[in-house]
């Protein structure tokens, strides 16, 4: 394709941050035209920073400003509200783009596969963030909220997010964007103990040192930590004492000063326990309580520490479990996937095929190529090394070679299928109104949390005809 004459199309399936990092850095190359062309399922971009970012870390979100420039370029189009697999196809990616980049992320939850943890009660953690984030794929779902006690699997990040969510009062909640039916029922919450339990020692937590910091912000929660919790053993204080980790050993130390501190006796308990692993979730009709197991810590070949159980067990009652030990990745329909670590397989962002040899054009970037680690920032070089490979391919000339290379064949397709997809100038629009809902009942915003909500909202702001189940 010589250089300057026919623009490059390129489809990326995916619009969280990964999807627009990809974007942001194709858009850097100045010696080529390049169309890109964004597809999401949901009517609303921008992926887990508006459907996983709690609802209390405003500053966060504030990321998707830097995404609003990306959009805003003219060779950018946005596509919501059209799912891959049922709108359009992999072979109508193939048929219309000159390479296609999946940035799907990780869908779902990892299962502890212990006895009890599909009882009533034993959620994924995910289903709660995205239930309390007006995610439209979770507001039908249901907590029970009358319990008093309820454990959480795991301490990361999104783990720390739900406990904090769990102890916040209703006024603290009320000044974010939580989803309104979300705030009622927690409003009426009887959740008073929450045990947040870690495999590992205070060493290893996953949390993030603000994240912990941010517990003794709590206005109705006092924190608990026995002084033996934070204690650290061999490996663990040898590994503190290298320096290497200063995440590590700031966590240690906020840690401890909670364990030295008295309580004040706030509604609700945040209770800290480490080294227990859930080795079933006890219960008839329903969660009753956990039995954990105590772990140790073992230094394996490679140097890394990891936990054993020993012969302690001890059990806890609690009426409510939420597991928080990592996202999964979901399969692509038509589109290579590895079962076991939940990515599609690739070397450096190129897809890979079964028997082993490169896909042409087609390449993954984000949490559904390298699996559910890091932090928003950590996608922005993953998908610059993506987008890279991509460059290298055009340049040795392993492009694919689209049959309707063009925007307005996408453009055809979907309306001659009736699909109601959603551009970025609707989104925008979607937005205000969101915001306008919010300001009317004192709230920053007031989430649409169905689809069809959403498309009609949009609709009757454009004074065009409310689309029909069809046709959405």
């Amino acid at each position: 394709m010589p250089e300057g004459t026919t623009p490059l199309r390129i489809a990326i399936v995916g619009s969280g941050p990964s999807g627009f990092y990809a974007a942001e850095h194709l858009q850097k190359q100045q010696d080529r035209i390049i169309e890109i062309d964004m597809f999401d399922r949901l009517p609303t971009p921008f992926g887990l920073v508006r459907g996983g970012v709690a609802p209390d870390h405003p500053k966060i979100k504030t990321v998707t400003k830097a995404y609003d420039k990306i959009a805003s370029h003219p060779n950018f189009r946005f596509y919501g509200n059209v799912t891959l697999g049922q709108d359009i196809s992999h072979a109508d990616l193939l048929a219309h783009y000159h390479a296609v980049i999946y940035a799907t992320g990780a869908q779902t939850d990892r299962q502890m596969d212990i006895p009890g943890e599909d009882l009533p009660g034993s959620h994924a953690a995910t289903e709660f963030v995205g239930w309390y984030n007006a995610h439209p794929d979770f507001r039908h779902l249901t907590f029970d909220l009358s319990q008093e006690r309820v454990a959480v699997i795991g301490n990361g990040n999104v783990a720390m997010d739900v406990v904090r969510i769990l102890a916040r009062t209703e006024e603290e909640l009320r000044q974010t964007d939580i989803a309104d039916y979300a705030l009622e029922a927690l409003s009426r919450s009887n959740v008073r103990e929450i045990y947040m339990l870690g495999r590992r020692g205070p060493a290893q937590a996953a949390f993030t040192s603000p994240e912990v910091k941010e517990l003794e912000d709590l206005s109705g929660a006092d924190i608990i930590i026995a002084p033996e919790e934070v204690e650290l053993d061999p490996l663990s204080q040898a590994y503190i004492q290298s320096g290497q980790d200063r995440t590590a050993e700031r966590n240690v130390q906020t840690l401890t000063r909670y364990s030295q501190q008295e309580p004040q006796g706030r509604p609700k308990k945040i209770i800290l326990r480490f080294f227990v692993s859930p080795v079933e979730i006890l219960g008839t009709e329903r969660v009753e309580a956990i039995r954990l197991v105590k772990n140790e810590l073992y230094q394996r070949s490679d140097g890394t520490l990891r936990p054993r159980p020993t012969n302690q067990f001890e059990t806890i009652p609690v009426g409510l479990v939420f597991r928080s030990i990592g996202y999964q990745g979901v399969a692509l329909p038509d589109i290579p996937f590895d079962e076991k670590n939940g990515i599609i397989p690739n070397e450096r962002g190129r897809v890979i095929l079964p028997d082993g040899q490169p896909a042409i054009g087609e390449y993954a970037v984000g949490w559904i190529k390298r699996g559910p680690t890091g932090i928003i920032g950590t996608n922005k070089p993953d998908a610059q090394e993506t987008v890279n490979m991509l460059l290298e391919d055009i340049a040795n000339g392993k492009l694919l070679e689209p049959a309707h290379p063009t925007r307005a064949a996408v453009e055809e397709m979907l309306h001659s299928r009736r699909v109601c997809f959603v551009t970025y100038d609707d989104w925008r629009i979607i937005d205000q109104l969101e915001i306008q809902r919010g300001e009317a009942v004192g709230r920053q915003r007031l989430k649409y949390c169905y689809v069809e909500e959403m498309l009609q909202a949009l609709a009757e702001h454009k004074g065009i005809p409310v689309p029909t189940q069809q046709e959405s």
